[in-house]
C-alpha cells in the first residue's frame, strides 16, 4: 500500500482550493534498470475527488505523469468543515483513498 496522500484544502470566498501530493513511483515502462531490463509500467490510471460524498472531479492519467504527482483544483460551493476525499487506482490494481477537512 502506498504512503498516505498529503491533502490541503482551504476555503476562500465560497470555494475551496484543494492541493494533493500523492506518493507513487509512476514508472512509464520505458526505463531500464541497472541490468538493462525494462522496468514494468506502474502508474496511476484514475483519480477521483469527492466533496461531501459527491464526485466533483475525475481524471484519467497515464505513464507520462511524473513520480509523486501533485494535483490542484478548486471546488465551488465548498466551505470550512466540509470533507474532501481523494481516491486513485493504478494499473496494477492498487488503490488509495484519503480524506481531509476543509479549513
Amino acid at each position: 500500500m502506498a504512503d498516505p496522500m498529503r491533502i490541503r484544502a482551504q476555503s476562500s470566498g465560497g470555494n475551496a482550493v484543494v492541493r494533493v501530493l500523492m506518493s507513487h513511483e509512476m514508472e512509464s515502462g520505458q526505463r531500464r534498470d541497472s541490468a538493462g531490463k525494462l522496468v514494468p509500467a506502474w502508474h496511476i490510471m484514475e483519480v477521483t475527488a469527492s466533496h461531501n460524498g459527491k464526485t466533483v472531479m475525475t481524471a484519467e492519467w497515464g505513464a507520462a505523469v511524473a513520480k509523486n504527482p501533485f494535483l490542484q483544483f478548486t471546488v465551488k460551493g465548498a466551505k470550512a468543515g466540509d470533507k474532501i476525499t481523494i481516491n486513485w487506482k493504478d494499473n496494477k490494481g492498487d488503490s488509495r483513498t484519503d480524506e481531509a477537512t476543509i479549513s
